[in-house]
């Protein structure tokens, strides 16, 4: 009995063999030039990540990104925009496992469901201080390579000719039924309606 001959074969194929999310708020505390009065606004811009498998269950995100603070002071005169780089670090666990790996080479693919976003930005008790909670989410894929196990047909593959299944004539009298102007009389029905 050959190889060919046997039901099933086995596909090596890359699949993704490992999945897990995260939700996640901070709160970070900025310190402006002056002493706030009020909050006018905050954003959250320049968003960058990366991810790495940390260990077999667990992947590590790191990233970082830019807090804009304007706030006026003085008795709300005068107005500023204070600008803070955060970097941060997630451990997402994988939810989704897969053991049948055949090698230790992956690829990780990670994604953002929820850009960091400012929840609230209010000022400390103490007045010199405002705090910001953000949120942020990730999906995180890990891709490996796996085997497929395929049933093979033991009759084989029969094809069909295209001229077989392409076999529709014209007949003289759907020829005789066309309109060349078919464009024409279209667009000349749409502007009666």
């Amino acid at each position: 009995m050959s190889f060919l001959d046997k039901d099933y074969r086995e596909i090596i194929t890359k699949a993704v063999i490992g999945k897990g999310k995260k939700f996640t708020q901070a709160t970070h505390s900025v310190s402006p030039s002056h002493r706030p009065t009020s909050i006018l606004g905050c954003w959250v811009i320049n968003h960058l990540y990366n991810a790495k498998k940390k260990s077999e269950d667990t992947i590590e995100v790191n990233g970082s990104y830019d807090i804009n603070i304007w706030y006026s002071y003085n008795d709300n005169t005068k107005t500023e925009v204070v600008t803070e780089r955060v970097t941060y670090c997630d451990y997402i666990p994988l939810g989704v496992l897969d053991e049948n790996c055949i090698n230790d080479d992956y690829d990780v693919i990670c994604k953002v469901l929820q850009q960091p976003n400012c929840l609230e930005c209010r000022i400390a008790n103490q007045g010199n201080k405002v705090l910001v909670d953000i949120e942020r989410e990730f999906l995180v894929q890990v891709v490996g390579e796996t085997k497929v196990f395929v049933k093979v047909s033991t009759k084989g593959h029969q094809s069909h000719d295209d001229d077989e299944s392409w076999d529709y004539a014209v007949t003289e009298d759907e020829l005789g039924n066309l309109n060349p102007d078919f464009l024409e009389s279209s667009s000349a029905s749409r502007n009666k309606d």
